[in-house]
């Protein structure tokens, strides 16, 4: 059975503590450090003045081409460990040249268009 589908999370969320172990999300950020025989990749981005980090775990995309300071995006699964919240990558994608102003965009008026449909569909009470 695959998973359920990714649902977009800013970098910011990831670590915030919400999201359950085992929930798939797509996330993305600049590929800072790249441990292989650790198998750990680090993911940045900046956000309101403040630096974010995703660990991500990359066992089941080795080998990949990893470019230090190219952006990347993620899909995986959620898994708390000892040091905070990693996640296991299923894919991961060099997205340089990506908008990633414009995509945040997007998810913010994705978000509101199913809050709003959310709303619509329940019946008043």
């Amino acid at each position: 059975m695959l998973p359920a589908a990714a649902v977009a999370y800013f970098p910011w969320e990831i670590n915030s503590g919400s999201l359950q172990e085992g929930e798939s999300v797509r996330t993305f950020g600049r590929l800072m450090y790249y441990q292989p025989e650790e198998s750990k990749a680090t993911l940045t981005t900046r956000h309101a003045s403040a630096q974010h980090k995703v660990i991500v775990h990359t066992l089941f995309v080795e080998p990949f081409n990893a470019i230090i300071g190219a952006q990347y995006m993620v899909l995986g699964e959620i898994e708390n460990c000892e040091g905070g919240v990693v996640v296991r990558a299923r894919v991961l994608n060099c997205v340089d040249g990506v908008n990633l102003a414009l995509f945040q965009k997007v998810v913010n008026q994705q978000r509101s268009f199913f809050r709003e449909s959310e709303s619509k569909a329940m019946p008043p009470d």
